[in-house]
């Protein structure tokens, strides 16, 4: 049945992400066409068009589900700020390695550029309060840090995401013999921020 013709409905908007979430998690970002979220949803394949004019609209609303999915497993993990810097980013980096290795096509999708780029749905006022979190971190943990604290977050990050990517391919349990990420986690946090108490 075609629901070309009816006014808009905000719960099959929501539904489609729904289904653009279950549709990631189940097959990875090659399964998010317009055409299959719209025949799972149980629409026409033009439907979704009256909400998300085009893919990427549609990709990027999907994606903020993720990134607010992350802040919230973020926001849990840090608690009430109440422990050391170094401690609370060792958790954020534990919490962020945890959500890319449950949810790989997710994870794909949120760090894909052009969706960050193209600005829909205000996806970098999403993703990017997360980097600022770790910046803050970062400044606070080693406020003596020659460098800038953005720039020191950044390789952080560029390290956490190579390891996330790395470990999901099986390609660095294979290459340091262990099936437990956080030494590699801490040997990060030791390259960008000086061994812990080496101060």
């Amino acid at each position: 049945m075609s629901h070309d013709s009816e006014k808009p409905d905000p719960d099959l908007r929501t539904r489609l992400v729904d289904v653009g979430v279950d549709l990631v998690a189940l097959e990875g970002v090659g399964a998010l066409t317009l055409r299959e979220i719209a025949r799972r949803a149980g629409v026409s394949h033009g439907a979704p068009r009256r909400y998300f004019p085009t893919h990427v609209e549609l990709l990027s609303a999907i994606a903020r589900r993720g990134f607010t999915e992350l802040a919230g497993r973020v926001t849990t993990a840090l608690g009430d700020g109440g422990a050391r810097p170094r401690a609370q980013l060792a958790e954020l980096g534990r919490t962020y390695l945890e959500f890319a290795l449950d949810n790989p096509g997710m994870y794909e999708l949120m760090f894909r550029h052009e969706l960050l780029k193209s600005g829909h749905l205000r996806l970098r006022d999403t993703s990017l309060p997360l980097f600022r979190t770790l910046v803050d971190l970062v400044g606070r943990a080693r406020p003596d840090l020659r460098a800038d604290a953005r720039t020191v977050a950044g390789a952080l990050w560029a390290n956490l995401h190579g390891i996330a990517q790395l470990w999901g391919w099986g390609s660095l349990q294979l290459a340091t013999d262990t099936d437990d990420f956080a030494p590699l986690l801490h040997t990060a946090l030791d390259a960008h921020l000086g061994p812990e108490g080496g101060r």
